[in-house]
């Protein structure tokens, strides 16, 4: 089926021009096709339709569907996160909502489930099969095979839960908060970033919790009280507004696994994914909690010491200060200062030596579209090259503005075809356009991972396989890796330099991984919190959920919780990870043992990256991820190189 021809990026309007009309046309168009495409496939079914059964015509029109479905969920989840014009954001809701009440009404049909229950799976090749195989597993998760009563309400909760997601992550989009405090209370703050917050006509500073102001903050500023006040406003967010809505969106998935014979939703949602059940989760859940209990006991308290240092009373820590004393030990202890390493970081060079380091890595080459179009300003548009062959474009989209999405996350624009659609993905994060913290230059490599993953695997014939399509407990894994380039003093020292032109020193790098090294037990125990309470929301019917949070938190985490803070209201992974927020440690564990079979002294090996470009990112989601990594590694995927990790 594949085919040379290179199909042209979409044309995307400039960002005065009419977005509500775009979006409509372009929502309508797919849509109307999406449904011609079903109609198509329900004469069949009815005996009307064409005389021919030939599998490869069916699935071939069922791809079509998909793909037009797709087109306009995937334009409409990112113009609502991303457009600056609030009517438009609310347009493009309303346009995912259609695409997803259309995928829904396609999951329950009965016809179209008798058409492709009927195809000859020997008469395809084996992508055909398993597109088939998991398309059939798709209807039954659906309901298909359920009374009409039962798939009328089923229809009902999935319109409800995508409503519930959206206003979920509108409320935390939307409540951005801050502190107003005098300027001496900027102590410890970086110059450019108290340069940047002048004082207002009464004299006060604004601090928000939009990510490039909260995250310096809590880590440089040494006013405690100040700290904490931010901190917990950042722990509002969305709060009281998101209690109600979380707790009707628990609802709706529990009673629609319900309605499909599981016996919660996270059974039902780890059905699809590499762990399988959720009574998996919770024991992976376990044995990472175990093995990070004694390194993390250990750094907690050398935190805590440092605390008693300043505070002779403090009997615990939390994350009103956590950051603040990892960022004092790793100054003391390592002498490694967040505030003179950034002076390395600014961003024009940090994100040019991304595109040369990636660009290097996978034999990739990035031109800058201009007039490329785009929904504002700050959006800049690459098209990708490999061997002079057009591969897909992506568009970075990376400073805060309001109304936009207030974290760090790839999204696709379109679904790469073979030689129909050309692959194209966003990245948006939140960064200042000055100097960057190295976290966030390590954040930024790890989103750039997905979007290499997206562009790399949109090649294929299928749908289905297009991107980071496969199983979601390995979707993490290629970008996590992808940051440990972030941390080789040869890749930082190409593109990392101060003011001076001179580059960040090797031995600098070399103390800044022992730094890091610091607090990974830690850092593991609060990801098992997040993972914990990610799935047993989903597995426990709860009442108080703050009260469950917090009593959840002091039993896993590292750290306490603050008083009179509501973290899960602001949670926005509960929307798309639901029950399965685990999948970021369990791909970590994936991560280590993939890059052992890179040369640390010799990053760019051409064959291993080579290949690991080939069998892994361009694979998609034609493979179960589990072979995929088998494939790379020459043998199936252990936890050995994770668990020495932590143990170190």
């Amino acid at each position: 089926m594949q085919t040379t021809t290179t199909p042209d990026p979409l044309p995307l309007p400039v960002p005065d021009a009419d977005w509500t009309a775009f979006v409509q046309r372009r929502a309508a168009d797919n849509l109307a096709a999406a449904r011609a495409g079903v109609e198509q496939l329900a004469e069949r079914a009815a005996g009307t339709g064409p005389a021919t059964d030939d599998p490869a015509e069916v699935m071939a029109r069922w791809n079509d569907i998909g793909t037009a479905i797709d087109n306009v969920a995937q334009l409409g989840e990112l113009l609502a996160q991303t457009h600056p014009d609030e009517a438009v954001r609310t347009v493009a809701e309303t346009c995912q909502q259609d695409a997803d009440r259309l995928a829904t009404e396609i999951g329950l049909d009965p016809r179209l489930y008798r058409v492709l229950a009927g195809v000859d799976a020997d008469a395809l090749d084996a992508a055909g099969r398993r597109v088939l195989e998991r398309s059939l597993r798709d209807f039954r998760r659906a309901g298909v095979d359920q009374p009409e009563e039962v798939r009328d309400r089923l229809r009902a909760l999935a319109e409800r839960q995508v409503q519930l997601g959206q206003r979920f992550d509108k409320n935390i989009r939307d409540d951005v908060r801050s502190i107003r405090i005098a300027p001496e209370r900027l102590a410890g703050l970086p110059a450019d970033y108290r340069a940047a917050h002048p004082a207002d006509a009464d004299g006060l500073v604004t601090i928000t919790t939009e990510y490039p102001d909260y995250q310096p903050f809590k880590t440089f500023a040494t006013d405690a009280a100040a700290r904490r006040a931010l901190t917990v406003e950042f722990l509002n967010r969305a709060w009281p507004a998101n209690d109600a809505v979380l707790t009707e969106l628990l609802a709706v998935r529990a009673e629609q696994a319900r309605l499909l014979g599981y016996a919660d939703w996270a059974d039902y949602d780890a059905e699809v994914k590499m762990v399988g059940s959720g009574s998996a989760i919770a024991g992976f859940i376990d044995r990472i909690v175990a093995e990070a209990q004694g390194p993390a006991d250990r750094d907690r308290q050398v935190l805590l010491d440092r605390l008693r240092a300043d505070d002779p009373a403090a009997t615990g820590i939390d994350a009103a200060d956590n950051a603040y004393y990892a960022e004092v030990v790793r100054r003391e202890r390592f002498d490694v200062d967040a505030t003179k390493v950034r002076r390395y970081f600014d961003f024009p060079a940090v994100r040019d030596g991304l595109l040369a380091v990636t660009g290097r890595l996978f034999g990739l080459r990035y031109r800058e579209v201009t007039g490329a179009g785009g929904w504002h300003a700050d959006v800049t548009s690459y098209d990708v090259y490999a061997h002079e062959r057009l591969l897909g474009r992506i568009h970075l989209d990376l400073h805060p503005r309001p109304g936009k999405f207030s974290h760090a996350a790839m999204f696709p624009l379109v679904s790469g075809i073979a030689g129909r659609q050309l692959p194209e993905g966003v990245l948006l994060c939140n960064f200042p356009r000055g100097l960057m913290e190295h976290s966030q230059v390590v954040t930024l490599f790890h989103e750039f991972g997905h979007l290499v993953h997206h562009v790399l695997a949109g090649r294929h014939d299928w749908g289905r396989f297009s991107g980071v399509a496969t199983e979601w407990d390995f979707v993490e894994a290629p970008s996590q890796m992808l940051e440990e380039w972030a941390w080789d003093p040869q890749v930082l020292g190409s593109f990392a330099r101060d003011e001076t032109g001179e580059s960040i020193p090797a031995e600098l790098v070399a103390r800044m991984r022992q730094a890091n090294d610091f607090g990974k037990g830690y850092f593991a125990r609060t990801q098992m919190f997040y993972s914990s309470l990610s799935y047993l929301l989903h597995h426990e019917r709860v009442d108080d959920i703050t009260a469950f949070s917090q009593q959840l938190q002091r039993r896993v985490d590292a750290f306490d919780p603050i008083d009179g803070t509501h973290f899960h209201a602001g949670f926005g992974h509960l929307v798309g990870y639901t029950s399965a927020y685990y999948t970021y440690m369990w791909s970590l564990v994936i991560a280590k043992d993939m890059f052992s079979a890179f040369d640390p002294g010799n990053l760019f090996d051409a064959e291993v990256a080579g290949r690991y470009r080939d069998q892994v990112l361009a694979a998609g989601g034609s493979d179960d991820a589990a072979v995929l990594v088998e494939r790379f590694l020459g043998r199936p995927y252990t936890v050995d190189a994770f668990s020495a990790w932590l143990a170190r």
